[in-house]
């Protein structure tokens, strides 16, 4: 492809980085000093208290479930959009919630904080929040609404590191929120994810729950010595507090994220230009232009029809495909979740249509990609190619 979704996002001083770490007589590969460092790093870089490096978002996300479990062992609903990708859902699920579903805001993708509004009730046991592609979803006025009523926020960052909300960063407003490094996203571990909190009651629950449910991965001494007093009969070593999982990381992992954050500021402020550049370019007859900018950390080119033309979208993506745009269709997750086979049976059937905003988007929505080293030259002629289609 001309124009790939991702250009270089690991660089020479990241590949650098690791092998300087290999060249040691007997290098630790598994989880060390390198993921302990870069989780430190990354808080203070966030604005957070903890976190916690897991494998991936997506195990981020099911973490985030089972932590909201322990709290919560008679289950109930969780608020969810019917936009994001698939593990925010099946977390949910996975964990014995309920999910409920609201439709989107056009103009930051993310969930109608109206239509959250509505849907809370006394079952309601958290509102989570997918950011999608670089976008502030957040409103004041949800905000207040949940801290008033103490229901937690969870946000699901991993498409828009760096993005603000009133200034502070988006991530360090929920009870948790999951950050995602694939190769892909703002910054990448090859894979890997990052669980965040202020609340250390959490944090030592991720700790324990990322390794096995292992009381010894516990970093809070009392945590560990009521565990041991309460079972005396078992080697303080192997106490397992959870039915957990093994969703750690790797100090390769670690050394490249650490490599990585370093750029990560001016990654987005480059984004943020690309982004600048293409709305003021691509015909706002054709395409949505209006989005929600202020804070953004742009993570893809969202091209979304204005019209729900389907002959006209048919041409834009033999013009894409034909001039080495690559691109993909319906938005974040690949449109609405809500159709996905893994949803039959927990939704009505045709139940789809109450989601109008996700709808247009799972039809007549495309993201392209935006990178750091994107030239201006070369987001002029995508432009030009869009435009071009009639």
């Amino acid at each position: 492809m001309k124009f790939p979704l991702m250009r270089n996002n690991i660089l020479r001083d990241d590949l650098d980085a690791v092998i300087e770490h290999l060249k040691q007589d007997d290098p630790i590969l598994t989880h060390g000093k390198n993921v302990r460092a870069f989780e430190d790093e990354w808080s203070a870089w966030l604005g957070v208290k903890y976190s916690v490096f897991v494998n991936s978002g997506a195990s981020a996300n099911l973490l985030t479930m089972a932590i909201l479990k322990i709290r919560h062992p008679e289950g109930g609903e969780v608020i969810v959009p019917p936009l994001t990708w698939i593990s925010d859902i099946a977390s949910v699920i996975q964990n014995g919630f309920t999910p409920v579903f609201v439709d989107i805001d056009p103009r930051s993708l993310a969930m109608d904080s109206k239509q959250v509004l509505a849907k809370l009730s006394d079952k309601t046991r958290a509102v989570f929040l997918t950011h999608v592609q670089g976008f502030d979803g957040l409103t004041d006025e949800l905000l207040a609404e949940l801290e008033s009523r103490n229901i937690p926020l969870i946000e699901d960052v991993c498409e828009s590191h760096g993005a603000t909300h009133n200034g502070q960063r988006l991530g360090s407003f929920g009870w948790i929120s999951n950050f995602s490094f694939y190769y892909a996203h703002h910054m990448s571990t090859i894979e890997g994810g990052m669980i965040c909190t202020n609340d250390p009651v959490i944090y030592q629950q991720a700790r324990m729950l990322r390794s096995h449910g292992m009381v010894r991965e516990a970093n809070d001494p009392d945590v560990r010595e009521v565990f041991e007093r309460e079972n005396p009969e078992l080697n303080p070593d192997f106490i397992f507090a959870f039915p957990a999982y093994n969703m750690r990381n790797t100090e390769i992992g670690g050394i490249m994220g650490r490599s990585q954050l370093k750029r990560l500021d001016a990654n987005v402020q480059r984004r943020t230009e690309n982004l600048l550049r293409f709305l003021n370019q691509i015909d706002s007859v054709k395409y949505r232009t209006d989005f929600k900018l202020e804070g953004s950390s742009n993570y893809a080119f969202n091209l979304i029809l204005n019209n729900p033309d389907e002959e006209f979208c048919q041409r834009l993506m033999a013009k894409m495909r034909e001039s080495g745009i690559e691109f993909r269709r319906g938005s974040a997750g690949g449109g609405n979740q809500i159709r996905q086979p893994y949803l039959k049976g927990v939704v009505p059937n045709g139940y789809h249509v109450n989601f109008p905003e996700v709808e247009h988007v799972h039809f007549f929505g495309f993201y392209i990609g935006n990178f750091p080293d994107l030239r201006d030259e070369e987001v002029d002629e995508i432009c030009a190619i869009l435009n071009q289609v009639e």
